[in-house]
């Protein structure tokens, strides 16, 4: 874990030093997240979840406190001030060409319905654009799976209710004025699995059904394979992230919920595909933002003076009537949102946000930065045929067929960059004698070079031939490649290299 977080501090910091954090639009602002912003959040996850993972606080105290000041100062606010000019000019919340996560039903779920084709969603709460990102790479590493990911612009506020409803079936979408900011979806409540199940069943047209991951996960065999038959759209909601970030107990183990959610997914997609399900569709209903140290006073915007009639108030969004323009935050009408109703809303401007007693602040959404709007599609589909394979491993020989020396110099070249499809292979080298007896030091190389670089992928290795090498004098011997065969203690061949030992002395000592 120590030097893995180093490793992510040190892609941090390059990466930072290499961005340039400026835009024109929020169409510009979201792809270029998409393209390559979004790695700085991602580095930075992964730092602070090894760093807590390694347990060495003492050690490691003034390499977090570098990074939090750089993440926080120079990326997160520097960032969202600039994409805050361009939220404070736009008139409408849309980014065209980027999707607005309303269309989600209709640009992503019916063309399958219209092709008599099954469906299944998958909809993680607070599911941010990076963990979609890397959700990407492990979906590829599987034998037969493929994906895609775009960039979607969340609903402001971004918060789960008004999330969650937007990806259902709708025309209109309003926020009722009941004290707990529900999300009304053509009249009706969205608030809870019963309640978007009907949704879904009435929006369709066809069969459908809502349910929790943690009951699919919970089926056997025969009880998924019925439900399959049954049903054609397919909605399943999965809540780690957001049920640990958005508990002040429990919101400094957000990054930690992240991994655990990456693998339940994985988990959550291999079982809906060995059930025969092969259209799948994977997004979330908003991100968040979280900064691993305590704020600092000038993170925090004033409430605005009494007497205005507020609905409900979040750390990252207020909603109500007559609520003007405030200082140090965003006004917009419920129009310019795409809500119905008369429901006004206040951001907090950039990263800021609003004091609330009993509520945490590392872990917020609802505002309109970058990483609580950007949230991904992704587009998952099971193949036939097996599209994943090890890495190619060659012996580059240049000529030399004998061993006239008590040392043998071999070059070892991987054929290609290592990918999603084309994995890493970890190979065991020896000498051997036509017993089989192991004659020279036997090396473990694991081949997991990502660059383009050929040369880069060359790797040089001396071997020093035993006192039982001598016996082999003047006979043929054998550079031999072996995997490890998986899922046991045993080996298999992987090449055979044939040398003839011609030496005119022998070893003097035995390793």
């Amino acid at each position: 874990d120590l030097y893995q977080a180093i490793d992510y501090a040190s892609q941090f910091i390059h990466g930072l030093a290499e961005a340039t954090l400026e835009m024109d639009s929020l169409a510009e602002g979201i792809q270029r997240y998409a393209q390559s912003w979004y790695r700085l959040d991602l580095h930075y996850r992964k730092f602070v979840f090894h760093i807590r993972s390694a347990g060495q606080a003492a050690l490691t105290s003034e390499l977090a406190r570098q990074i939090n000041d750089l993440y926080s100062n120079n990326y997160l606010l520097t960032l969202n001030d600039r994409w805050q000019t361009q939220v404070d000019a736009a008139k409408k919340w849309a980014a065209s060409p980027v999707r607005l996560q309303r269309e989600f039903f209709s640009a992503w779920v019916q063309p399958f319905l219209s092709r008599n084709k099954k469906v299944f969603v998958i909809i993680s709460d607070a599911l941010r654009y990076e963990i979609g990102d890397e959700l990407l790479s492990r979906i590829r590493k599987e034998d037969r799976f493929d994906a895609k990911l775009e960039p979607v612009l969340s609903m402001l506020p971004s918060y789960t209710q008004l999330g969650m409803a937007a990806l259902l079936p709708n025309q209109e979408l309003e926020i009722q004025d009941d004290g707990k900011a529900t999300a009304y979806i053509d009249g009706k409540s969205s608030t809870g699995t019963s309640n978007r199940d009907k949704i879904l069943k009435s929006g369709c047209g066809c069969r459908s059904v809502a349910l929790q991951s943690r009951d699919f996960l919970q089926m056997n065999r025969e009880e998924c394979r019925s439900l399959i038959r049954e049903h054609d759209v397919f909605y399943i909601y999965q809540n780690i992230i957001d049920k640990t970030g958005d508990a002040s107990d429990s919101e400094e183990r957000a990054f930690l919920a992240v991994e655990e959610t990456l693998e339940e997914l994985v988990k959550l997609l291999k079982k809906l595909a060995g059930n025969n399900a092969n259209n799948m569709l994977l997004t979330a209903d908003h991100g968040f933002i979280y900064q691993d140290h305590a704020l600092d006073e000038s993170e925090f915007v004033e409430i605005f003076a009494k007497g205005k009639d507020v609905s409900y108030l979040n750390r990252r969004f207020v909603l109500g009537h007559y609520l003007g323009k405030q200082k140090g935050m965003r006004a917009f009408e419920p129009e310019a949102l795409g809500l119905s109703g008369d429901m006004e809303v206040l951001i907090p401007k950039s990263i800021n946000r609003l004091r609330v007693k009993g509520a945490g602040s590392r872990f917020v959404h609802g505002g309109a930065s970058l990483q609580e709007v950007v949230v991904p599609v992704l587009q998952i589909h099971k193949k036939r045929k097996s599209d994943v394979r090890a890495v190619d491993v060659d012996v580059l020989r240049g000529g030399v067929s004998t061993i006239t020396s008590g040392q043998l110099s071999v070059a070892f070249y991987q054929a290609e960059p290592v990918t999603d499809k084309v994995q890493p292979r970890t190979l065991r080298v020896g000498i051997y004698n036509q017993s089989g007896e192991l004659i020279s030091d036997s090396h473990t190389l694991n081949f997991d070079f990502a660059s383009e670089n050929a040369r880069e992928r060359e790797l040089k290795l001396r071997f020093v031939l035993s006192h039982k090498a001598d016996e082999a004098n003047g006979q043929e011997v054998f550079l031999r490649l072996e995997e490890p065969v998986s899922g046991t203690s045993h080996y298999k061949e992987y090449a055979l290299e044939r040398y003839l030992i011609r030496r005119s002395f022998t070893t003097d000592f035995d390793l």
